[in-house]
């Protein structure tokens, strides 16, 4: 019982303090005058109580008044009789009114709040049953405390009533200011609740679009089975792990994510090696030097992809592909890192295998034209039988091909003993212009032939230690190139120069030019750019891969600039003897 009481009055409180005023606290400007107006009619000597039950009785009233007020609050189903509250209020006051003297009462003041409450209630729905109720109420508390039969003259509605009349007309006008207000902030609530569907609708849509986009990705994410995709916080500790790296692990994700780190699937010794290349030793002040490593590129805003070996939970090894990039927040702040890796393991399986029959093709290609050659050759010198001109002729195309062929299949073999890591050097200190100028004298009949300038540029006295036999086929490469993509009328310029510990050979044309999407892909076997394809241009695209394995077996490489229309310029950079340097 004294729960549901104190229940009953939280309830009440509620309604109370609320935005629109319950029938209790509309009551309370109409109780406190009138206590006031109580406490001074028994205490002040000008105000005389002529009819004490007259007072009593409108005490009695306002008490009951505020009891049904008070009922109303606590009930609101019961609110529909809210007008019965002001109605007590204005009879209860006219019997106190009537009970201390109605020409001078000082309690008359009081009839103004229920009589704006009752008009302001009654009004919003019709406005003239309000004024009309609210004369009647008045008129009815007059009769009934004054004892006549018969309405007042209007000396008297002046004298004691027209108070009431021009409140009546005031409350009207406040009314109206009401409904216009009311009808003006309707309009406000409809434009804001227009606003918050389409609000809600555009949060809807919003939504049904973000679910989608995390479905798709949730999908991407599970279908991507053949790489492995391996996501971290700032710290390297796993927080994403996709079923390819489940399969190429051999890790579950529930074994990895929140307990382990990317580099502990790293080998230490290719993380220390790359950490020294970065500068970034292992034991350094970095709380972890490996992970570090992994990421520097990708912390500086550069895609880093180079190959790794990935450490199996069995401890095989795996050979991939690593791709790392930075995970970012909606601020673009780096939250953590993505690890994208591709199994190399078939690939380097197909390609040993490729170069296995590379070489044994080769191998067993140079032994029958070796052959051939040799009996074209004895044909050609043998005295017992005269070969006319045309036959001559017809032995000349046969040896040249059979060259041409033999000349391949050398290449061929030589690209196999570079990815077998079978080839070797004899390197001795050379002076590089001999070899140049050796390279240009064996190429100028085919330039002339062709109607190409060659120009020789070699003044400087460069020394480096190499195999001159290597190195002169790959200026023979490299000028062979030229003279083929230069028309007729161009200039091929070979030349070689110093910069800083390192010689430079350039072999520079006016040619054709190489497309700039094509440039990263020149030094890729049997590669023909499009220029050579469209322009007939003879090759199988392996003179630039023998011209840079044998660049990088002398310690340097290949660099290469072109223009379409304009030119190439091809370089190869090879490292100084040191006693030449001195």
């Amino acid at each position: 019982m004294k729960q549901k009481i104190i229940t009953t009055m939280d309830r009440i409180g509620h309604r109370i303090t609320s935005i629109n005023p319950s029938p209790l606290l509309k009551q309370v400007p109409t109780l406190i005058p009138c206590l006031i107006a109580a406490v001074l009619a028994t205490t002040s000597p000008d105000v005389a109580i002529t009819d004490l039950p007259s007072v009593v009785g409108g005490g009695i009233g306002i008490v009951l008044a505020t009891i049904v007020a008070w009922m109303l609050t606590a009930n609101v189903r019961w609110q529909r009789y809210i007008l019965a509250v002001p109605a007590i209020d204005v009879l209860a006051i006219s019997a106190m009114e009537h009970g201390t003297n109605s020409v001078n009462s000082v309690i008359a003041a009081g009839t103004i709040v229920p009589l704006l409450w009752f008009t302001a209630e009654a009004g919003r729905r019709h406005l003239s049953l309000s004024v009309a109720g609210t004369l009647l109420m008045v008129f009815a508390a007059y009769r009934l405390f004054n004892g006549r039969a018969e309405l007042p003259n209007a000396v008297e509605l002046a004298r004691d009533r027209f108070t009431f009349v021009v409140i009546s007309t005031v409350s009207c006008m406040v009314v109206f200011g009401l409904m216009r207000l009311g009808r003006r902030r309707m309009d406000n609530i409809e434009l804001m609740l227009a606003e918050s569907r389409a609000h809600a609708e555009s949060l809807r849509n919003s939504e049904a679009r973000v679910s989608a986009a995390e479905g798709l990705l949730r999908g991407l994410w599970e279908a991507i089975t053949e790489q492995s995709a391996i996501g971290t916080d700032e710290s390297g500790l796993i927080d994403a792990w996709n079923p390819g790296a489940v399969k190429m692990l051999g890790v579950a994700e529930d074994a990895a994510l929140g307990k382990r780190h990317i580099d502990e699937f790293h080998l230490s010794a290719e993380l220390a090696e790359r950490a020294t290349e970065l500068d970034t030793l292992v034991g350094s002040e970095a709380a972890n030097p490996g992970f570090e490593a992994l990421i520097e590129a990708a912390r500086l805003g550069i895609t880093d992809v180079r190959e790794w070996t990935y450490l199996r939970e069995d401890g095989s090894h795996v050979p991939v592909e690593l791709s790392v990039t930075t995970r970012l927040d909606g601020a673009g702040e780096t939250v953590g890192y993505l690890f994208v890796a591709h199994d190399l393991t078939k690939a380097r399986e197909v390609s040993r295998l490729k170069d296995e029959f590379v070489g044994l093709i080769s191998h067993e290609l140079r032994t029958p034209l070796s052959s051939i050659l040799g009996y074209l050759e004895l044909m050609r010198d043998e005295d017992d039988v005269q070969l006319s001109e045309q036959q001559l002729g017809f032995l000349d195309v046969a040896e040249r091909n059979a060259n041409r062929l033999l000349r391949l299949v050398g290449d061929l073999l030589f690209t196999a003993q570079v990815e077998s890591g079978t080839f070797r050097l004899n390197e001795h200190a050379q002076p590089l212009a001999p070899i140049l100028a050796a390279s240009v004298e064996s190429a100028r009949p085919v330039a002339d032939a062709a109607g190409i300038v060659m120009v020789l540029d070699a003044t400087e006295d460069c020394i480096v230690n190499a195999d001159a036999v290597r190195l002169g086929q790959g200026c023979d490469n490299l000028i062979s190139n030229a003279i083929k993509f230069t028309p007729r009328g161009g200039t091929v310029t070979v030349g070689v120069g110093e910069s800083g510990s390192s010689a430079v050979i350039t072999v520079a044309d006016t040619g054709m030019g190489i497309a700039a999407d094509e440039l990263d892909q020149l030094f890729s076997r049997f590669f023909r750019t499009t220029t050579a394809t469209r322009n007939a241009v003879p090759g199988v695209g392996l003179g630039l891969v023998i011209t840079r394995a044998i660049a990088r077996a002398h310690g340097g490489d290949m660099g290469v600039t072109s223009v379409e229309g304009v030119g190439t310029t091809f370089s190869m950079t090879l490292p100084l003897l040191e006693t030449a340097k001195v």
